[in-house]
């Protein structure tokens, strides 16, 4: 088997239990690096800290968390901290679901996807149901998908950086269930703010509850999960309208690239 340098980060903080649990299945693989947020970051997205500096702390095993982002510590990670370049970069496993437009809020998706950008191919993990339920059946998920890729790393040769988004059912036979290959369904708005008043009489406001799937159908990871599936969907950075660029062309009297 190919023995690789592997970069362990999450969004849910460096204490989280699926982080526990998915670097003892890298462990398995090679040699661990773990740089996490020093606590849960959810919903960050992509966000990187530009206004202070960030401070790097060490746990008694070796693990290293930081004072910022998920995208913070992969960042930091790949830019000055670790010694050597890893092979794979792996985010999560994630305490909830990150499929459809939950992908663009996604910290644990951003972990992963920064380490995309720098050329590593990466993997976010994820379980579909908040609470750890049955976290060790999705470790094994993850130690599914990493072996079923691990030939492809860990060569001389730096292979062409993918980023795959891994969703979980929370199920004792997880590691036995289909696993299918996604595209990423589309969710209604989310819903109404929350207001409360504070003690102070002033008006708070709570982002409100996710939307409902309003495209789920057949080939979705929203459809796959419902199936009682693991769902693998590759995703991409490109965010240009190609479909749209010719009508732009013609709106804007422009050349389209």
């Amino acid at each position: 088997m190919t023995w690789m340098r592997i970069l362990v980060a999450n969004d849910d903080g460096y204490l989280a239990p699926g982080l526990a649990a998915l670097v003892r299945v890298c462990h398995e693989f090679g040699e661990v690096d773990v740089v996490a947020p020093e606590q849960n970051a959810s919903g960050t997205s992509n966000a990187l800290t530009l206004q202070r500096p960030l401070s790097v702390y060490t746990t008694p095993q070796g693990w290293r968390y930081i004072n910022g982002t998920p995208s913070d510590c992969v960042h930091v990670a790949l830019t000055g901290l670790l010694e050597q370049r890893p092979d794979l970069v792996v985010s999560g496993i994630n305490n909830g679901a990150n499929m459809g437009d939950d992908t663009l809020y996604s910290g644990t998706v951003a972990a992963a996807m920064e380490g995309f950008l720098f050329g590593i191919p990466s993997i976010a993990f994820s379980l579909l149901d908040k609470g750890w339920g049955n976290l060790d059946a999705a470790a094994d998920v993850a130690r599914g998908v990493i072996a079923s890729i691990v030939g492809d790393l860990g060569g001389a040769d730096r292979p062409t950086p993918w980023l795959l988004n891994v969703n979980i059912p929370n199920r004792a036979d997880s590691a036995s269930l289909p696993r299918r290959l996604t595209r990423l369904g589309r969710r209604h708005a989310s819903e109404p703010v929350i207001r409360q008043v504070n003690p102070r009489g002033e008006t708070n406001y709570w982002i409100g509850a996710a939307g409902d799937a309003r495209e789920a159908g057949e080939g979705t990871d929203f459809f796959a999960l419902a199936s009682g599936c693991v769902s693998i969907t590759p995703l991409q950075v490109d965010l240009t309208d190609h479909a749209g660029l010719p009508g732009w062309s013609r709106r804007l009297g422009l050349t389209a690239p």
